[in-house]
């Protein structure tokens, strides 16, 4: 446009003249970039097929998975409602979450047969669920409207269509199995519910929250309701029809329309159990905290009792096992036709308050007339039940505080004590006994894998040691816990049971690797030394990762605690030709009660690797080596918080690493980069503002000012005002002028992740530019914490391997230090 008023064209010069002063020093680059070969090749092959096995074990189900999705899909609309993220599209999961499946196959685990199921063209589906007696699979296919339910026979390997886009995903992909396996429930879309609600974007009048004196110390949630247009569309989008689905496609509702956040059928078939969301909702907290009904019905919808109808729960204290007053937990008995259990707090759910007894189980058998039955009472907060059969199940308790887990014998036919059988550090994993195995019947029940004798469980664990990870199947003892192990892998393999084959536990199906070997599954005697017969030969998808070496490295901080890393090396790497090579080092630190637990150290030499994703190891095609995963542990002493000399572990464990590294020749002192993920993004901050040990840093999706995560933060209980100077000494912002070497910042624009605000980022770089930092900020459109699309995906590799090649492989040597 011409401008005449000689007035306007000098503020219009100034005004350019600002926007150029203020204008971020790459304002002229657009567009995705491709990192160098072979990185997208690798990300662009075909994901390798999942495995799913029948509850019979007679038949395994090859699922192909599609690979990452584009930008386009990903920025499909997106509605953010009370915590859940939606697309309003097919009412269910967005594209950056959603792993959808493309193709099916059964295999039949005796004969090595392949019978592949025709879908029609384009057809990707999610939640495929095995009927309990294995005849027929069920998934949910992605429709407009809805995701429309499907059924395989797999007999015959056909499928059939049961609906059209009608299945409410908005809370979950989900759907039920009725236990005679003749019939499926769903939740479905309220029939013609009409168009989404219009947002009148005239104000009615100012938002108001009010809280007149009442404690209520919040954690940072995101994608929360704002206001009244957002209350109607939770309301539209949330609500669902219970509906039961018939083979030949015949519905039949059940009950009224609810926001149903919890739906489960008794074993017997005869009732449903419902967790119901209510109005008045919140502004402060995700819809897990809203108004909640969990009540019992018919399996028809006819109302027979309301076990809990919890008010708005916005006033947890900060404690990890903080939990609502009242019945929670509410679940099935596995093993018996329709009787209800559930845990209540002894302690009105504040875990600082002084008690004996912290939680308290409950059972009601139907017809749900009767007085509760106490079963046991925990010193601990209840964290899961396994049922067995009529004098045998399992109860498992935990504390955050101590880390401590303990396991309980109880016969359910003397309800009120329990016998420990197991008593540990959850963190512990050389001392670990192992998951206890479960079962499915043919009546659909799901119970404890019992050993022939009845004595004992079948367990599986990872069987690690300082030695390396050697899963086993055992058996423990139901009168002591103890675990006696059958079978266990063997070097050079990692094999890991994914089903016991067979009712007496004497066949296993596992998936094994090594480090040359791509993962597929076997099936093996469990008592003998036979070979094991392969049951699928999935390919190498990444050859061009095959030669990268990589070895487990332990070493010891200054304090003493002992600590590890794993050693990745370049395909083709000779230290005597190639001296030390530029290297990344990739950790996430962690928080610790015992110094003994946190210096144990797991040897990882027999798994097969290959990246994918914004996996950091595509720098080894580069020419990098990496430090992956580094022990970072933060350890509190004999009562003490271990965030309280953060700074001080995390550097010793820095500084340890380092020296590692260059005693063993393969690195290059003055040209080591730390990076880091999440937790690990600050901690990389964190590094750069306290040691001058690194030449630069890659931050993702981090939070550097844990001011703005005043509630509590990773395992910090305390909130900012109770532990000020740890929340101030621990934030990088704080020491931001400190930081002088190059520190690369990115982050999702749409980050869903409680506490990783986009805005951290944000204000952490305009500190630095600020204080005259080296810092690049790349915000990825529409990527949430983890970033999904393909192209999305390349150019945050790009950026990281341009990053390190101009500041770290590249770098000129350090100016000597004057003394």
């Amino acid at each position: 446009m011409r401008i005449k008023n000689g007035r306007r064209t000098s503020v219009a010069l100034l005004a350019f003249s600002a926007l150029i002063a203020f204008a971020p020093l790459h304002a002229a680059e657009s567009g995705y970039k491709t990192p160098p070969a072979p990185i997208a090749q690798i990300l662009d092959a075909a994901p390798t097929p999942s495995v799913m096995v029948s509850p019979e074990r007679k038949v395994m189900a090859l699922l192909g998975r599609e690979n990452l999705p584009s930008i386009a899909a990903v920025s499909e609309p997106i509605l953010r409602l009370a915590g859940y993220r939606i697309n309003p599209r097919n009412n269910g999961p967005i594209e950056a979450r959603a792993l959808w499946l493309n193709s099916l196959s059964f295999e039949d685990v005796a004969t090595g047969k392949v019978r592949e199921v025709a879908l029609p063209k384009g057809t990707r589906f999610l939640t495929p669920r095995w009927s309990a007696d294995g005849s027929k699979l069920a998934f949910l296919a992605d429709a407009d409207g809805g995701l429309a339910l499907w059924v395989v026979d797999v007999k015959t390997a056909t499928a059939t269509k049961l609906t059209d886009g009608i299945v409410n995903a908005a809370f979950s992909a989900s759907f039920d199995w009725t236990p005679d396996g003749q019939a499926l429930l769903i939740p479905a879309i309220v029939a013609g519910r009409g168009a989404p609600p219009v947002e009148d974007t005239t104000p009615t009048g100012p938002i108001v929250q009010e809280s007149k004196g009442r404690s209520a110390a919040i954690r940072t949630y995101q994608d929360l309701l704002g206001n009244a247009h957002d209350e109607a569309l939770f309301d539209y989008y949330f609500t669902s029809q219970l509906t039961r689905v018939a083979f030949d496609g015949t519905t039949k509702t059940i009950g009224q329309p609810a926001i149903y956040a919890g739906i489960a059928v008794s074993p017997d078939g005869k009732y449903l159990l419902t967790t119901k969301l209510k109005r008045p909702y919140s502004y402060l907290v995700p819809a897990g905290r809203f108004p909640t009904e969990i009540a019992v019905s018919t399996i028809d919808g006819q109302p027979v009792k309301v076990l809990a109808d919890r008010p708005l729960t916005d006033n947890l204290p900060a404690a990890f096992d903080a939990v609502p007053v009242g019945v929670r937990s509410v679940s099935w008995r596995s093993d018996a036709p329709s009787t209800l259990v559930w845990a209540e707090a002894q302690d009105g759910g504040n875990p600082k308050t002084k008690v004996a007894i912290h939680d308290s189980l409950f059972t009601l058998n139907a017809p749900f007339d009767g007085a509760p039955v106490k079963l046991i009472d925990l010193e601990q907060r209840y964290a899961g039940l396994d049922w067995g059969r009529t004098d045998v199940a399992l109860v498992t308790s935990r504390w955050f505080d101590t880390r401590n887990e303990k396991l309980f014998l109880i016969d359910p036919s003397k309800p009120g004590t329990g016998k420990v059988i197991g008593d540990r550090n959850y963190q512990d994993r050389y001392n670990d006994p192992g998951s206890v195995v479960s079962r499915r019947t043919k009546d659909g029940e799901t119970v404890l894998h019992f050993t022939p004798d009845g004595k004992s469980v079948f367990v599986t664990g990872s069987g690690a040691s300082a030695a390396g990870e050697f899963p086993f199947v055992g058996q423990m003892s139901l009168a002591d816990g103890k675990v006696t192990r059958l079978w266990q892998s063997a070097a050079p393999y990692y094999e890991a049971p994914v089903a016991l084959a067979d009712e007496a536990g004497k066949t296993v199906i596992t998936r094994r690797e090594s480090k040359t070997d791509a993962p597929n599954y076997f099936i093996r005697p469990v008592a003998t030394s036979s070979k094991p017969r392969a049951l699928t030969a999935f390919p190498d998808r990444a050859p061009q990762f095959a030669g990268v070496s990589k070895q487990t490295i332990t070493y010891q901080r200054a304090d003493g605690v002992k600590l590890s890393g794993t050693l990745y090396l370049p395909a083709g790497y000779d230290k005597a030709k190639d001296g030390p090579l530029p290297l990344l080092m990739w950790a996430y630190p962690e928080e610790f009660t015992d110094a003994s637990v946190a210096g144990q150290t797991v040897d990882s030499g027999n798994r097969f690797t290959r990246p994918g994703g914004i996996s950091h190891l595509f720098l080894l095609t580069q020419g990098y080596a990496v430090l992956d995963g580094p022990s970072m542990p933060i350890i509190g002493k004999d009562g003490a918080e271990p965030n309280d000399t953060y700074v001080e572990q995390l550097t010793a464990s820095a500084k340890a690493a380092v020296d590692a590294v260059v005693a063993l020749g393969v690195a290059d002192r003055n040209r080591i980069a730390v990076g880091g993920h999440s937790y690990g993004a600050f901690m990389t901050a964190n590094l750069l503002a306290h040691t001058d040990l690194f030449r630069a840093g890659i931050a993702r999706s981090g939070a550097y000012n844990r001011t703005l995560t005043p509630f509590g933060f990773q395992s910090e209980q305390r909130t900012y005002w109770e532990a000020t100077k740890t929340y101030t000494e621990m934030s990088p912002f704080t020491y931001v002028r400190n930081i002088k070497d190059p520190i690369l910042l990115i982050h999702g624009e749409a980050d869903d992740n409680s506490g990783t605000f986009p805005v951290q980022s944000e204000r952490f770089y305009a500190a630095l530019k600020g204080a005259g930092a080296n810092v690049r900020y790349v915000v990825l459109p529409n990527e949430a914490h983890g970033y999904r699309a393909r192209e999305s995906t390349l150019h945050t590799l790009w950026e990281m391997t341009d990053w390190l090649d101009k500041y770290v492989k590249n770098a000129p040597p350090r100016p000597a230090k004057k003394d």
